[in-house]
């Protein structure tokens, strides 16, 4: 029963990985800045398709 749940989960981090990728979240990790919008790019990488830019500016 559990099984397909986190299967599932797994699944949309995996695919918010690569959606992250592609678009360039994942290049420069150096700041907290870059580090948190990367973490918000992979948990909302429908926004990211959609053409949302989740990049946090100061």
């Amino acid at each position: 029963m559990f099984f397909p749940r986190k299967l599932i989960i797994v699944l949309y981090v995996v695919v918010g990985v690569v959606v992250a990728s592609t678009h360039h979240y994942l290049s420069h990790l150096s700041t907290v800045r870059q580090f948190a919008s990367a973490v918000l790019a992979i948990l909302l990488w429908p926004l990211v398709l959609l053409g949302i830019s989740l990049h946090i500016r100061k």
